[in-house]
């Protein structure tokens, strides 16, 4: 007899948002094909009722058994507060969990397990890989998500929301690599790429894509020499700082500004400042990086959104998304595309990329270079 999931949380992933040519289309085919291996790993778990994927149009790759596909209203403009409270009201369940397609690249049927289990404890409760700026959560009872005045416009600010209006418990899962990576970028990708890892869709797209990895694998070798230095800038929390400093050789060099930017929407209301932004207006693209950031570190990983928002440079997803990946003859905007032609041509190697290039995305490559650097070791020992 099959188990009885009608008390069993409702399990979501969303999907949506990313569509377009180039880059764009590489992004949403990575981003289908998380989103299925994360279906996958929940119906594994056997600790979900429904299974859905809430996508705004099918994606070519087949769903996993046991899963469906709810599709967004035509005609309707897209609001995600509005529509994930849609599904979970129909479902009738009484507590979810949530995961963005892009959240969950190293998500297992562990990590699901703990989100599950975490919604057990207390009748009203909130979990989630990231208070401020959450790409998975779980709630107990599911309707308070409905009761958001005003419904929330994106996944980042959720759980600070319902804490705010409700004062509910939240609680954040253990930091980890698998936690904290978001596909937020090609450039993400590119250490997922390196490290050999991800479920068997997403593998099975890297190796279709192939994407460089030479930049990316050169900065990332610093994190093992004690005599390097490497620069963080962007929104990099406290816990990735001290994450650096227990779990690399090298020297670190932080730079930490407008954690919490787009959930609050300083990025959009013209109030974010950066640092380099400002070095930048300074003395220009091209001394900041040639001259100034290599006197400063060996490599450099930059969250380049903070800085473009106080420079104003408000670029489209797909000039962003080139400049994470250095493909500067593709930007069509010209202050973007000076910025990256002075990063990749600075002496010093220098990663762009979004907000997860420093938390998860680092902590993977970090994971995948001391790998290699033991491998190396053991080899040489033989």
């Amino acid at each position: 007899m099959p188990a009885d999931r009608s008390d069993q949380p409702l399990f979501v992933v969303m999907l949506g948002g990313v569509d377009g040519d180039g880059l764009e289309a590489l992004m949403r085919r990575a981003l289908e094909a998380s989103a299925l291996d994360l279906l996958e790993a929940a119906r594994e778990t056997g600790r979900f009722g429904e299974v859905l994927l809430v996508a705004d149009r099918a994606p070519k790759l087949p769903l996993p058994d046991g899963s469906r596909l709810v599709l967004d209203e035509v005609g309707e403009p897209f609001h995600f507060g509005r529509q994930l409270a849609a599904v979970v009201d129909e479902s009738e369940a009484g507590r979810f969990v949530y995961a963005g397609a892009g959240s969950g690249p190293l998500i297992g049927p562990a990590e699901l397990e703990a989100l599950a289990a975490g919604i057990e404890t207390a009748e009203s409760i909130c979990v989630t890989n990231n208070f401020y700026s959450a790409d998975l959560f779980a709630l107990r009872p599911a309707g308070l998500l409905g009761q958001l005045a005003p419904w929330p416009a994106a996944d980042n600010g959720v759980p600070r929301a319902l804490k705010e209006q409700f004062a509910i418990e939240t609680r954040e899962l253990p930091r980890t690599t698998a936690t904290q990576l978001n596909l937020d970028s090609p450039i993400d990708l590119v250490a997922i790429a390196l490290a050999g890892v991800g479920g068997p869709r997403l593998r099975a797209f890297l190796d279709d894509w192939s994407p460089g990895t030479d930049r990316v694998a050169a900065a990332g070798r610093h994190f093992t020499d004690r005599h390097a230095e490497v620069l963080i800038a962007g929104r990099a929390s406290a816990r990735s700082w001290q994450y650096l400093e227990r779990e690399t050789a090298c020297r670190v060099r932080m730079l930490a500004e407008e954690r919490g930017m787009t959930a609050a929407g300083r990025d959009l209301d013209g109030t974010a400042r950066s640092f380099l932004g400002q070095l930048i207006e300074a003395v220009g693209a091209e001394r900041c990086f040639g001259e100034l950031i290599p006197d400063l570190c060996d490599a450099a990983f930059i969250d380049v959104r903070p800085l473009l928002a106080h420079l104003g440079i408000h670029a489209s997803r797909a000039d962003r998304f080139a400049a994470d990946l250095g493909e500067s003859e593709s930007i069509e905007d010209e202050r973007l595309r000076a910025i990256v032609v002075a990063a990749t041509a600075s002496p010093v190697p220098v990663v762009l990329g979004g907000h997860s290039l420093v938390a998860g995305a680092m902590m993977l490559l970090n994971d995948w270079v001391w790998n290699e650097h033991d491998r190396l070791l053991a080899e040489a020992e033989d």
